[in-house]
């Protein structure tokens, strides 16, 4: 009887997201650090995962696309744990760990499934979408690439590419240049 007992004040024990807040740009180096900290000191039944939160980002340099990770939520970390004084203490005594976000240090607020599972969505493994926020015939300045500083009217939009086709006076001349959307801006 005793072990049922047990067993049912166990289950109810949940284990929660928490955000840690850290110094900024060191969220990788506390992510390394706790997850060193919970190996060696054995409290992988408590701490289950340390995330920093990053997105992939499509940006142009040099004409080229390249896909960049970028942290979602700069000098913040995210652990999954089931919060008790030891499992708190190997957290806050981390290095670079400022503290646990919630009313007061001491008393940590878990994040809601909703603001997870909207994070999680936000991390996935999905190729980068692409965000074109321009229509036919719009006017826009070219921002980068040959074509630098020119202006042109949009003539067509690829949304699976990422590319736009835009008219643009050349020698006189209108010429359809194929661009990055990422290199032209709505004038």
């Amino acid at each position: 009887m005793n072990k049922n007992i047990y067993n049912q004040k166990e289950e109810k024990v949940e284990r929660k997201w928490y955000a840690i807040h850290t110094y900024s740009g060191y969220e990788d180096a506390v992510a390394r650090y706790l997850k060193q900290r919970v190996e060696s000191l054995l409290m992988g039944d408590k701490i289950f995962d340390v995330v920093v939160p990053k997105e992939v980002k499509i940006k142009v340099k040099n004409g080229k696309r390249h896909a960049t990770e970028e942290k979602i939520y700069p000098g913040y970390v995210l652990v999954n744990m089931i919060m008790d004084h030891d499992s708190w203490s190997v957290v806050r005594n981390t290095p670079r760990v400022t503290g646990f976000v919630g009313a007061d240090s001491t008393t940590p607020t878990p994040l809601s499934k909703e603001e997870i599972d909207e994070l999680m969505s936000k991390m996935g493994p999905q190729e980068p979408r692409f965000n074109v926020d321009l229509k036919k015939n719009d006017l826009v300045r070219i921002s980068d690439g040959p074509f630098r500083d020119y202006e042109g009217k949009v003539a067509d939009i690829d949304e699976e590419r990422g590319k736009v086709k835009v008219i643009v006076s050349i020698f006189n001349r209108d010429t359809v240049v194929e661009l990055d959307s990422l290199q032209v801006a709505k004038m």
